[in-house]
């Protein structure tokens, strides 16, 4: 089986990855494109695939990994609770480079939240992005395709070595738009908290919490 998909500008349905799914499913590492960088996805579900993520970036393992997902529908099959500051934001900002820091479920491996029990996860503005994790069935990993400490690919080949090792499976879809990364916000308190600055401004985050 090749390990890369190239894609075009053809119109596209979830059925069209269905072999990078597979590989997610079998534990591997697919990079795929969204709306800033490349990025990396596993199952977050199994502790050897997250584990084999960390391996692959030279990832801190205290430092915890956000997801995507395909909608908000699949964000609260996967077992997330949403609090109605929370369903503002996404309803403002979704699919968008916003992510909302919600409770980990039970079924997310460890690896992924460093031992909060919080992650972070959005609905990306990346067809490609919402409809691999629509293939999979569930929300995937999405941290930067680069080696930790290097700068986030916007193309295939500034993958480097990522893209060689036997573990990888590739989406190639061109260039993606780079830019900022996602704003990172936590709803679930009396006031949200700006857990990293990105592409959605803060005043942005508040004014659509006061609408």
């Amino acid at each position: 089986m090749s390990r890369v998909l190239r894609i075009g500008s053809e119109t596209l349905d979830a059925s069209a990855f269905a072999p990078a799914a597979r590989w997610l499913r079998d534990g591997g590492i697919v990079v795929f494109p969204t709306d800033t960088f490349y990025g990396l996805a596993v199952d977050p579900t199994s502790d050897d695939a997250v584990a084999a993520l960390f391996s692959l970036k030279g990832r801190d393992p205290r430092m915890a990994t956000p997801l995507v997902a395909a909608s908000i529908e699949q964000v609260r099959a996967c077992g997330a609770a949403l609090n109605a500051a929370a369903e503002r934001l996404a309803a403002a900002f979704w699919p968008g480079p916003l992510s909302i820091v919600v409770d980990a479920p039970a079924s997310i491996a460890a690896g992924v939240h460093a031992g909060t029990s919080s992650v972070a996860v959005r609905v990306p503005d990346h067809a490609i992005a919402r409809l691999l994790a629509h293939a999979v069935g569930h929300w995937i990993t999405a941290t930067s395709a680069n080696v930790s400490g290097a700068p986030p690919a916007q193309t295939v080949s500034a993958l480097g070595g990522i893209a060689d090792d036997s573990r990888v499976f590739v989406i190639d879809a061109g260039a993606t738009p780079g830019g900022a990364p996602s704003t990172i916000v936590d709803a679930r308190g009396t006031a949200p908290q700006r857990i990293r600055d990105g592409a959605v401004p803060w005043n942005r985050v508040l004014e659509s919490l006061q609408e």
